[in-house]
C-alpha cells in the first residue's frame, strides 16, 4: 500500500482528519504519548488473543491473529525501549475515551457471525485511526528519531486495518458489512469532534 500517493483520510475511509494542533500537544508531552502508545500496542495484542479465544473455528483468522500477537507485542517492546532510552519508566494505563465511545456503536448480542463482524470492524477502525495519527506524527514531529519511528509504524497499521476489514467482508454479507462500515465511520467522525485535545494516541 503506497501511503505517499494517497491522502490518508481518503485511503483509510476516515471522515474527519485529526486536528493538526494535536501534534503540538504531543510535542510537549512525549513521555505521556509514549506511555499511552505502549498500552495501545498491549491492548491490540489482547484484542488479537481475544479473537482467537472467542472464535477458534475460524482457522484463517486464528492464524493471522497469532502473527498479529507477535507483531503487536514486538511494537510494545519497541515503544517501551524508547521510554527506557529517554530515562523514563512506563506509566500507568489510562482509559481510552476514544475506544470507549466507539464501542458503544453496535448493539450487543446477535449471532456469532454478527458479533465477529462487529469486533472486526471496530478493530479495523481503531487501526485506521492509529495509522492516520502515526502519519501525522511522522510528518510533523520535530524529533527526527520519533518521526522516523512513527513512519515505520504507520505502514504496519495500514496493513492491519485492511486485514481486519477484509475478514469482516469475508465472514459477513458484503453489502451489509460495507453499510455498517460506513455508518461506523460516520459515528467515529462525530466522536473525533470532541477529541484531539490531549496527549494520547486516540484522544
Amino acid at each position: 500500500m503506497n501511503l505517499k500517493k494517497q491522502h490518508p483520510i481518503k485511503m483509510l475511509g476516515l471522515k474527519l482528519p485529526t486536528d493538526p494542533r494535536w501534534v503540538n500537544i504531543v510535542e510537549k508531552n512525549i513521555e505521556e504519548i509514549l506511555t499511552d502508545h505502549a498500552y495501545c500496542e498491549q491492548k491490540a495484542t489482547s484484542t488479537a488473543i481475544s479473537l482467537i479465544v472467542s472464535f477458534p473455528e475460524y482457522t484463517e483468522l486464528v492464524q493471522e491473529m497469532v502473527a498479529l500477537v507477535k507483531e503487536e507485542i514486538s511494537h510494545f517492546k519497541l515503544v517501551h525501549d524508547k521510554i527506557i532510552a529517554r530515562g523514563w519508566t512506563l506509566g500507568r494505563d489510562r482509559k481510552d475515551r476514544y475506544v470507549l465511545e466507539i464501542l458503544k456503536f453496535f448493539p450487543k448480542g446477535g449471532s456469532r457471525t454478527t458479533q465477529l463482524v462487529h469486533r472486526l470492524l471496530y478493530a479495523a477502525l481503531i487501526e485506521a485511526r492509529s495509522c492516520e495519527r502515526f502519519r501525522l506524527l511522522s510528518e510533523e514531529l520535530e524529533d527526527p528519531e520519533l518521526a522516523d519511528f512513527y513512519h515505520k509504524l504507520m505502514v504496519s497499521e495500514a496493513n492491519h486495518y485492511t486485514m481486519f476489514l477484509g475478514f469482516a467482508r469475508k465472514y459477513g454479507e458484503r453489502k451489509e458489512v460495507d453499510k455498517k462500515w460506513q455508518e461506523l465511520l460516520d459515528f467515529e467522525a462525530q466522536v473525533m469532534k470532541n477529541l484531539s485535545k490531549n496527549q494520547s494516541i486516540h484522544g
